[in-house]
């Protein structure tokens, strides 16, 4: 008897935005691991590079393509690029993403003070790109009449954080807009083209370490302790905690998931501190 594999990504070509960051590139390796084609979006080109190494001492099949989540143009011609290469777009991961020093408050900066364009900065790039993205990237996906996109929301979406509102804004905009784009697709194109979001917990990266270990002692802050304290695994996460779901939801196992966001938070969010 010969059992489908339901957890099968193999041949798959799948777009990741921020493809060179901490979150993103771990899902990268992890995608191609298990057989898929990995295709890198990120504006800087040395992160490009650096993650197109590790890529490639994995034996990973990928393509590395600069581009902003934020030019419609950019996103245009590298899923023109994608096309010409693979002939096809299955995933489009949204990943692009981050929160930004100035639209944080603490002790020297109040809520009335952080500055406007720090505010924009953070809802553009978690927000209005995973917007733009999926307009470009999903519209071969209705030609096609299949595929799934997977946005990256945040335990921030289901509970706002303190000192952080532009993120926690932006994050629960992207688990709304995932929903929202679920049900369009579903009904105005295709039942099969799926939408869902991951929201991650709290993994330690470069755009949050700072508010999470003191740069002096290497000890948590007294913010990073406070998560610890409300996360009943008691760790931060790290990046391959992803790996598992997001193949899952990439996979034909999944096949009934679509306008869902799932939490991969060590149980932060079914705990109430007490």
């Amino acid at each position: 008897m010969n059992v489908p594999n339901e957890f099968d990504i193999g041949g798959k070509v799948c777009v990741i935005t921020g493809g060179s960051g901490v979150l993103g590139s771990e899902m990268a390796k992890a995608i191609g691991m298990n057989g898929g084609t990995v295709v890198i979006l990120a504006r800087g080109r040395d992160g490009l590079q650096a993650t197109s190494d590790e890529l490639a001492e994995l034996d990973i099949d990928h393509l590395t393509v600069p581009a902003s989540v934020l030019d419609r143009t950019e996103l245009e011609a590298a899923a023109e690029t994608v096309i010409d290469e693979y002939g096809r777009i299955d995933v489009l991961i949204n990943a692009a993403g981050g929160n930004s020093p100035e639209a944080t408050t603490d002790t020297e900066t109040s809520f009335f003070d952080l500055p406007k364009d720090g505010f924009e900065t953070v809802l553009n790039v978690n927000f209005v790109g995973t917007v733009l993205a999926s307009q470009v990237f999903g519209q071969y996906m209705v030609e096609r009449g299949d595929g799934v996109i997977l946005n990256v929301s945040s335990m921030n979406a289901f509970t706002p954080l303190t000192k952080i509102p532009a993120y926690s804004g932006a994050k629960a905009a992207v688990s709304n807009f995932t929903e929202w784009l679920a049900v369009h697709m579903a009904h105005n194109y295709s039942a099969d083209i799926r939408v869902n979001a991951i929201a991650p917990g709290f993994f330690l990266t470069e755009q949050n370490r700072y508010l999470l270990i003191d740069a002096e002692t290497g000890e948590y802050t007294d913010r990073g302790q406070t998560i610890i304290d409300h996360t009943p695994q008691g760790r931060f996460g790290d990046p391959e905690d992803l790996s598992t779901t997001v193949l899952w939801l990439l996979s034909p196992g999944s096949e009934f998931v679509h306008g869902a966001v799932i939490p991969i938070d060590g149980g932060f969010s079914a705990f109430s501190g007490v």
